[in-house]
């Protein structure tokens, strides 16, 4: 485990809260999010985890830099995923387009709740139990079988167990009331749709945490890495969505990438256990190696989609 100073936390914690104040400061008054509004959002965040991760290569050397910029990098491709996710669940729910960055920014917060419950137990289960690392792979193999097979029909927003426990647990209402996500109906609290459309994203979440957990920790098993990368990987999220609204159905190749990218992770890890478990001259694949696939095959289901763009696009 990386010797962190005290006052890395501390800044990694300060500029979280600080730019998470910021944005919801930015974004008090409901409006639709605009491209060059979104380019620039995304710009700042882009910019914010480059300039940590700059810090940590600084402070904790260049091993530990390179693998925060991987687990962070690999993080956000994974994250694409979600998009499609986002897309769904507003389309379903008709969430109106001014209010979707309310949803996105409260389902952020939950999001790195989660994720650090989630990265907490899974660093502590691999620090113990080596094993673990094959079962991690067979998730990752599996995840690839989902993503060339593209069997994402059956995802209905509205059953999902997160939306379906809301309204056990209070009444919703079928109308949206502004922003709000609590009216009163006669004497009584009542909540809207849009609290509804939180609960399935965060749903949607734990469900998408299921590959990246796992995959993160392929890069690293440091708590501090592990966390800060997916952080800022979530922080940029939202901005993310709004600037490739419209656009996600033209990178039609990122799913073959995203699943590339998985299967290899999840040979990483295979080898990572084998290493430890087996012997140690079996070998490992180090975090450059991984960066560099992970950016070269990125790229090249970018410009595949560009330049062979789907006949049936509308």
């Amino acid at each position: 485990m990386l010797d962190v100073p005290l006052w890395l936390w501390i800044a990694f914690a300060a500029t979280v809260v600080v730019s998470l104040a910021v944005d919801l400061f930015a974004h008090r008054t409901a409006h639709v999010i605009g491209f060059k509004e979104a380019g620039a959002w995304s710009g700042l965040w882009v910019g914010l985890a480059l300039i940590f991760g700059g810090t940590v290569f600084l402070v904790l050397g260049p091993t530990a830099g390179t693998e925060y910029t991987t687990a962070w990098l690999l993080e956000k491709s994974l994250s694409v995923d979600n998009l499609f996710v986002f897309a769904v669940i507003f389309a379903y729910f008709k969430v109106p387009r001014a209010y979707q960055h309310r949803v996105l920014f409260f389902g952020v917060i939950g999001a790195l709740v989660f994720r650090g419950i989630f990265l907490s137990l899974g660093v502590a289960v691999v620090s113990r139990f080596t094993a673990v690392l094959f079962v991690f792979a067979a998730i990752l193999f599996y995840s690839t079988y989902k993503l060339l097979k593209e069997d994402d029909d059956a995802f209905d927003p509205g059953s999902s167990l997160a939306v379906r426990a809301l309204r056990k647990i209070v009444p919703v209402r079928d109308e949206y009331a502004g922003a709000h996500f609590f009216v009163k109906e006669a004497g009584k609290r009542v909540a809207t749709p849009l609290l509804a459309v939180v609960a399935a994203i965060e749903a949607a979440d734990l469900v998408f945490a299921v590959d990246s957990v796992p995959a993160v920790l392929a890069v690293s098993d440091d708590a501090f890495i592990v966390y800060t990368s997916n952080a800022f990987a979530i922080l940029g999220l939202r901005a993310l969505y709004f600037l490739l609204s419209g656009l996600l159905d033209r990178f039609h190749y990122l799913n073959t990438g995203l699943a590339i990218i998985l299967s290899f992770i999840g040979v990483k890890l295979i080898l990572q256990a084998s290493h430890k478990m087996i012997s140690t001259d079996i070998p490992e694949i180090p975090s450059p190696v991984s960066l560099a696939v992970i950016v070269v095959v990125l790229t090249a289901s970018v410009l595949l989609s560009i330049r062979r763009p789907r006949h049936d696009a509308t």
